[in-house]
This record gives C-alpha cells, structure tokens and sequence, in this order.
C-alpha cells in the first residue's frame, strides 16, 4: 500500500534530531517573489529570520500598513525560503475586515517556472483544516442539534469503545478524548486507496489510553470523527456541508476539502516538494481522516476566514458562539499561564496578548494561522515544500514572534526568580513522555525517543532537554 504509515515517525525524527540546516552555506536565489524586481544574495536562515526585531525605547513602533508590511516581507521572506530550500509560499496578513497583505513568493511549478499567485494558487493547510471542522461544529451547536457535553455514541452509526470514561464534542475539539496515535493509513499518495471517511472512522478505531478530559493528546482521529459527526447531523457530507455553510456564506471560491481536487480548481492547485533543490513535483497527497486536514486554499481565502473569526464569527456565527470558541478554559487546568486548547484553536499567548490559531503540517506542505483579537489581527503563512530539517517550522516560529515584536512590542520586565523556585522546581523536574503517542501499536516503541528530561538550575529555572533549548523561569 501506497500510504504514509511512517510519516509521523519521520516527523518525530526531524523533531528530535539537530539539524545543519543553520550553518549551510548553499546558494538559492530567491527569485518568484510577487516583487519580481528585487534581486539579492541568499542570507543564513538564521540571519534572515532571526535578526533584532524589537523596537528600541527610542524607535517608534511601525503602523500595520500595506506598505511596511510589504517591505518588511520582501526583505525577510525570500531569503529564509531560498535557505529553508523551499520553492515557494503564501502569506497573508489582515486586520478589522481589510486584507493588509496577500503575497506570493517562489513557485507554484518549478517546471514551469509558475509563481505563486496569492489570488488563486491554492496550497494544502493540513490541520488548519480543523478550524473549519471546530467552526461547522459550533455552527450545529448554535441550532441545538449538537451538545457538546452528550457522549458522541449518541450521534454516531457505530459503537466507539470508551473504556476509560464517556468521549464528548468537547474532548474532541479540545484533543482530550484519551485517544492513543494511529497513523495507518492518514496519508495516502494514491487516490484509488482511499476509503469512504466512514471506513476510514471505523477500520482505524484508537485505544482509550487516558481518561477523557485529564490529559491533551492531539488526535488526528478524534477531529476527523467529529467532522463525521456534521455529516451525520446534518445529512450532508462533510464537504457538501463546508461548502453550503462556510465556503459560499465568505464567498471563498478558492477552497476545497475535496480530494482529489475539483476539475475546476485543479489547475490553481501548486505542486508539493521535497525541497527547491529536489525539483521533483511529488503526488497529490489524500488525507483519509479529511475534516482533520484535506483543506485546499488560496491565501485570499483563508483572509475571508481569518475576517469572519475576527469580527465575531460574522457570516458564521453568532458573536457569543465566537467568544466561546476563542476564549474557551478546559475544565481543570492547574497552570493558567500555559498555553492550552481552545475550542478547535490552539492558544499562542505572547507577552501578555491573547493569540489563537493552529499550524497544519502534510508530508509536503507546511503552514500556520494565528489569531491576535484584541488588536483584530490575523495572519495565514503556507510553504509548498518540506525543506531542510526543521527551517520550515523555524521560519514559521520566528516570523510570528517578529510580527508581533515590530508591530506590536512590549517591553518585557526582566523575570525575578520567587525565594521558592528552586524548591518548587524541584518538584516539577524529572522524565517526562509526550502525551501525543501510541501505546498499543507497533510505533508504541518510539515512546524512548519522546522522553525529555526537566531539571531546576541553582536559580529555579526549569530546563527542558530538546535540541531547541526549552526553558521556564
């Protein structure tokens, strides 16, 4: 079979191995920006994404406007994709109900050497998609059809073992129904191995590892099957389902979670790379579990989105709806300084600002959406190749904390360690495993390479083991 069973293994990989790609010294023109007159030599990654992007006490904060965000875009972004090896990228920027941004970058087609076009070229989101699933979920919810406290057997047209406590809604789009990772099957390069998302739902059926509600562990399955239960509700397929009440109500005429692609939107559709440097266009990748990661877009659409959930799920959703979603606690959650799920978002919260959104990964593309609302701002990044090492998901991480540094800059009181850290920390330091595993499948045995250690220095800092050097004061 033609899948990608060990697709998260690869990814586990990459995650936990130290990669060279900060000191490699190739040269890759960046040439396919949407600014075709700016030329330039190929800086360090680390150079282009990580250089000083906080404004001094005496600087004055730039405005969020067209022109500046264009000029800061055109001098970071090139750059970071031609060492990233990354063939080509989207970006688009909002705020209120106006789109700032909408930039393409590279190619769409390195053999036909085809730029981006922001407008049309659509790119796959991977688990972006799970914010429409959230949002298609709350819309039932709003009509009194779902309850996202009834255990989900309830709306389902087959048996889900729970043996560990009862699966709601609300533990699946908060990933804390206690589900173990499957992955067989998720990602498959040839159409005509693909399943019914039914058949996919229950043939792939995961152990209840943790008691529901205790314990985040992102579920690919738990999103998937909650998109089936919108198709169940509604009578609608999933697709049939996003098209008549979120694609047409935003008028996003450029998106589809239809695998393979509309006859129609096909050709829009940018071609997915290992890398630059590899050149070698590779198939259109089917997601089994598709309301958890089958999105196609352009980035002009995922502004249309990114407006909606901006300006109180307007077209979507009724305002309250919208609050609950972005601004949902889990139940139980003994550290609120730490970042948590939300309803279908993820929070990012960054020097004291509320930020919400989600990154999508597939074999070949690579993308984030984040949410900034309190200052009605949103952002949509997607890259058509995997890259070296981890320079796609560093080139997402820094382009969110320089955002927010030039435009939005706070000036970070240095951290006074408590008289009790130490002690404390003490408590909290040992070995730690991911909650995100498998347990009763085969890949149950790279739990030993998920295990961090945390430690408590003399000053009461906490240090996480990892190759990106976590750490907490």
């Amino acid at each position: 079979m033609k899948n990608r069973y060990w697709f998260s293994i690869i990814l586990i990989l990459i995650c936990l191995v130290p990669s060279g790609y900060a000191t490699s010294q190739q040269t890759i023109h960046p040439e396919g920006s949407s600014d075709p007159s700016r030329d330039g030599v190929s800086h360090n990654l680390t150079e282009a994404v990580a250089a000083p992007s906080h404004q001094s006490e005496n600087a004055a904060t730039p405005e969020l406007t067209t022109d500046d965000v264009t000029d800061w875009l055109d001098g970071f972004l090139p750059y970071a994709l031609a060492d990233g090896d990354i063939a080509g990228a989207v970006i688009t920027i909002v705020q209120d109900d106006t789109i700032v941004a909408n930039r393409g970058y590279g190619f769409a087609d390195l053999a036909q050497r085809q730029p981006v076009d922001p407008e049309t070229t659509l790119f796959r989101t991977g688990s972006i998609s799970k914010l429409f699933m959230a949002t298609a979920v709350m819309q039932l919810v709003e009509q009194g059809q779902l309850d996202l406290g009834q255990n989900v057997n309830a709306y389902l047209d087959f048996e889900l073992p729970m043996p560990l406590g009862a699966i709601t809604l609300e533990h699946l789009l908060t990933h804390t129904p206690g589900f173990e990772e499957v992955v067989s099957s998720f990602i498959l390069s040839d159409a005509d191995e693909s399943t019914t998302l039914r058949d996919y739902l229950v043939n792939n059926i995961p152990s209840q590892v943790l008691p529901p509600g205790e314990v985040p562990a992102y579920s690919n399955y738990g999103s998937a099957l909650a998109g089936y239960i919108v198709e169940r509700v509604s009578g609608e397929a999933f697709e049939d389902y996003i098209d008549q009440h979120i694609f047409t109500p935003l008028g996003m005429e450029h998106a589809t979670f239809r695998q393979p692609l509309p006859e129609g939107l096909a050709p829009a559709m940018s071609q997915g790379y290992r890398s630059r440097s590899d050149g070698q266009p590779q198939p259109f990748e089917i997601v089994s579990g598709a309301p958890a990661g089958s999105l196609s877009s352009s980035g002009v659409d995922m502004a249309r989105f990114m407006i909606a959930h901006l300006n109180e799920g307007e077209g979507l959703l009724q305002p309250e709806t919208t609050r609950l979603m972005h601004e949902y606690e889990m139940p139980g959650a003994e550290v609120q300084q730490l970042n948590s799920m939300v309803l279908g978002f993820r929070q990012q919260d960054r020097k004291g600002l509320n930020i919400i959104g989600h990154g999508g990964t597939t074999f070949l593309f690579r993308s984030e959406l984040f949410l900034v609302p309190e200052k009605n701002v949103g952002v949509f990044i997607s890259m058509n190749s995997s890259g070296i090492g981890i320079s796609n998901a560093m080139i997402r991480e820094h382009l969110l904390n320089a955002f927010m540094d030039r435009y939005f800059p706070v000036k970070d009181a240095p951290p006074v360690p408590l008289a009790t850290a130490h002690e404390h920390g003490q408590v909290i330091a040992g070995t730690y495993e991911v909650s995100h595993r498998s347990v009763t499948n085969a890949l149950a045995a790279l739990a030993i390479m998920t295990q961090y250690q945390v430690s408590v220095s003399d000053e009461g800092t906490l240090h996480l083991s990892s190759p990106r050097g976590f750490f907490w004061f």
